[in-house]
């Protein structure tokens, strides 16, 4: 079936929750405000179930109620994972064979971005719900430059190192800071760098589009969820030339 509905209280009822903050303090007004912003975004009927101040003149609420609109899956456009997911030993087995050397990666958030979970995650030896990051892979050279780098500073560093990737975690979405990081980004390495000398450009965080790697000028976005493991199959899939 390509074509379904919202699912709530059953099969097929339409019935969404939604969540947002209005820039007004709370009282029964708020809250009649926060029910025709609802019903203006198509839902009918529409039932306030939480509403709380937050700080002063602002107001959260969460509304529950019923939509008319279908959603058709054919139409969903999306990444694919067009490479293999390798184990940590296949991965180091083919960075060996195919590049003879130790694949050099640098990763850093960059800009005003302080949220190093991301790519510690990533990086770090620990790694994430007990799979381990990239510092495990015995054929891979890490190096997490952490938190506020500036983009002088990754390039410079890139090019110390003589980096096959980097990699950038972006976790402020303020006033899109991290779209806008991330294209000054690749246009600092576009100009420091010609094509062939270039590192592959990946970038993480929880609100990027996947399908906006060619608008920011970057090889590769990864969204939340991903593992250690998948930015390390795609490292192999990109500069080793797979697994076969």
């Amino acid at each position: 079936m390509s074509i379904v509905r919202p699912y709530g209280d059953t099969t097929g009822d339409g019935m969404v929750q939604l969540s947002f903050t209005l820039p007004i303090p709370h009282d029964k007004r708020a809250e009649g405000a926060a029910l025709q912003l609802a019903n203006r975004m198509g839902m009918d009927p529409a039932m306030l179930v939480h509403a709380k101040q937050m700080g002063d003149g602002f107001t959260f609420f969460v509304v529950y109620g019923k939509v008319t609109h279908l959603v058709d899956t054919d139409k969903v456009q999306v990444v694919e994972r067009d490479f293999p997911l390798l184990s940590a030993k296949e991965v180091n087995a083919t960075i060996k064979r195919r590049l003879r050397r130790r694949l050099n990666v640098v990763g850093a958030c960059i800009g005003t971005d302080a949220h190093t979970v991301g790519i510690d995650a990533i990086l770090n030896l620990k790694g994430i719900a007990g799979e381990k990051g990239l510092e495990y892979y015995s054929e891979l050279s890490v190096t997490n430059m952490g938190a506020q780098v500036s983009v002088p500073d990754l390039v410079e560093t890139a090019r110390e190192r003589k980096a096959d990737a980097v990699l950038v975690s972006q976790v402020v979405t303020q006033r899109d800071a991290h779209l806008q990081n991330t294209r000054a980004m690749s246009a600092a390495f576009r100009e420091a760098l010609p094509a062939g000398r270039r590192p592959l450009l990946i970038v993480g965080g929880p609100r990027f589009d996947e399908l906006m790697a060619p608008e920011l000028g970057v090889d590769r976005i990864f969204s939340r969820g991903t593992t250690p493991r998948e930015v390390a199959s795609y490292l192999v899939h990109a500069l080793a030339g797979g697994s076969k």
